[in-house]
């Protein structure tokens, strides 16, 4: 393996974003989340200052019961980690899962 690679493979990118959709976190925006996460090959957690979980499991996604206005530190780590929070990100702060804002 060449160390360019192995660069590539530890690339780490972080980012906070704030839940604004008014049903916060439930089951369909935390499975778009997780579909989303899925499609890259970094590893994807997600931590509301109490709990880390697995950004690419629904089951572990469901437990930070994230409500409107709660903040959550998304962090990507491996070859393709900017581009899966540049897209988390979108998801959440622009698209608002796609469900309305208060």
């Amino acid at each position: 393996m060449q160390a360019g690679e192995d660069t590539l493979e530890n690339l780490v990118f972080e980012t906070v974003v704030e839940i604004k959709n008014t049903d916060g976190l439930h089951m369909r925006p935390a499975m778009q989340f997780v579909d989303i996460a899925n499609q890259f090959d970094s590893d994807i957690t997600v931590s509301n200052n109490e709990t880390n979980v697995d950004g690419k499991s629904i089951m572990e996604m469901s437990m930070l019961a994230a409500t409107c206005g709660t903040k959550l530190r998304i962090k990507a780590v491996g070859p393709d980690a900017q581009e899966a929070i540049h897209a988390l990100q979108e998801l959440v702060e622009q698209k608002h899962f796609d469900e309305p804002t208060p």
